[in-house]
């Protein structure tokens, strides 16, 4: 029996799959949801294949994922990187002792927080988030991270809104990949 193969996936695929939604979550904000995309296993599939495919050879020892959407797919490529998978999450939302950052978003402020035994010196480190904007929570769960003195830090977004310059929040020592720019 011969399965009907699915059609090759791209990049306009991924990008056309992220849903807009106007004034969320505050008005002004045009919200870039990436539910719509991750539902469709092959766009997912696609997602994780593409950042893993990226940094299989680079050593990847823990995951970092941002609260709530860098745990999706941040989840997923730490168990095909073969890491550790740490969080970052907004406040009380770790039990144990923490080290926190706050930071500015393009509509209001918020703090990070990580366990302080969450890395270790020997740690090479892939940050992952959804997206990328104004930078303010990459370079607050940078600042984090660069707390344990870790061998490498890289950065990855499934997208990024290239018009906000977020990327420029981000210190040039830090490799920064993302999936889709818009």
């Amino acid at each position: 029996m011969t399965l009907n193969p699915q059609p090759a996936i791209t990049l306009s695929d991924v990008a056309e799959s992220i849903r807009n939604v106007p004034d969320f979550p505050v008005k002004g904000i045009l919200f870039k949801d990436i539910t719509t995309a991750i539902k469709r296993p092959e766009i997912f599939r696609y997602i994780v294949d593409k950042t893993f495919d990226k940094y299989k050879d680079a050593g990847i020892t823990k995951v970092v994922g941002i609260e709530s959407r860098g745990f999706i797919v941040g989840g997923a490529l730490a168990d095909r990187l073969n890491a550790g998978f740490v969080p970052i999450r907004k406040p009380g939302k770790l039990p144990a002792p923490t080290f926190s950052k706050s930071y500015s978003l393009e509509y209001g402020e918020n703090i990070l927080h990580i366990h302080q035994d969450a890395l270790e010196p020997t740690d090479v480190v892939l940050l992952h988030d959804d997206l990328l904007a104004t930078g303010g929570s990459a370079k607050a769960a940078i600042e984090l991270i660069e707390r344990f003195g870790v061998k490498k830090i890289y950065v990855n977004f499934i997208c990024e809104l290239g018009f906000l310059n977020g990327v420029q929040q981000i210190s040039k020592d830090v490799e920064v990949f993302s999936v889709v720019t818009f």
